[in-house]
């Protein structure tokens, strides 16, 4: 996950620094309703049972359940400095870069860690898809907001070059996020939008 609900499989750098996933949140995440309400709560910045609730379209006691497994796990966290009075719980998202696993750290539970990885995947091609539906207005100029952004580039690095230039575009985009941090609730009539970011490379042997 890049910094906030991120995930990626360690390439071996700085592996002191990683936080790798356990199995409990491995599961988590493979859990479609579970890493819904952490996309809800990372657009709204905060919300209750009974919001998000409406928002996802299910019971809200099945969500409350949800979000005290997400808590457990360290995910999500309570804001009380929101809340109306001690019976009243808001969560907002926790912050975090989290790794699958690496040669020097495998993953924890080998099943659940394959199916987060194609849980991203999935979710990277539909970005792709919805930046690529985009673009087709772009061009023609009827869309002429700027939306989205598709970037490719073949690039003759060495593997350190290659470990410096990820390591930059983690740290700028974590710049950025730390501008409006998780938590903070967005004017949705306003001028600041939420965007998804996917940043792929691979190397000419993959």
């Amino acid at each position: 996950m890049a910094e906030d609900r991120s995930v990626a499989a360690e390439s071996g750098a700085r592996i002191a620094e990683r936080e790798y996933m356990t199995s409990a949140k491995l599961k988590a995440y493979a859990h479609p309703l579970r890493r819904q309400l952490m996309r809800v709560l990372s657009r709204e910045g905060y919300g209750r049972a009974a919001d998000l609730a409406r928002i996802v379209g299910k019971p809200a006691n099945q969500v409350s359940f949800h979000l005290r497994a997400l808590s457990e796990i360290g995910w999500i966290e309570e804001a009380p400095e929101l809340a109306r009075d001690g019976r009243d719980r808001v969560w907002r998202l926790v912050p975090s870069a989290l790794d699958v696993g690496s040669p020097e750290h495998p993953a924890e539970d080998l099943d659940a860690g394959l199916a987060v990885l194609t849980v991203f995947a999935a979710e990277q091609r539909e970005l792709l898809e919805r930046v690529s539906a985009w673009s087709a207005k772009y061009v023609t100029g009827e869309d002429p907001q700027t939306r989205g952004m598709a970037l490719a580039a073949t690039l003759r690095l060495t593997r350190d070059e290659f470990d410096e230039l990820s390591e930059r575009i983690q740290q700028t985009i974590h710049e950025f996020g730390q501008r409006r941090p998780a938590g903070v609730r967005i004017d949705p009539e306003g001028e600041v939008r939420v965007y998804d970011f996917a940043v792929l490379a691979a190397d000419d042997t993959i």
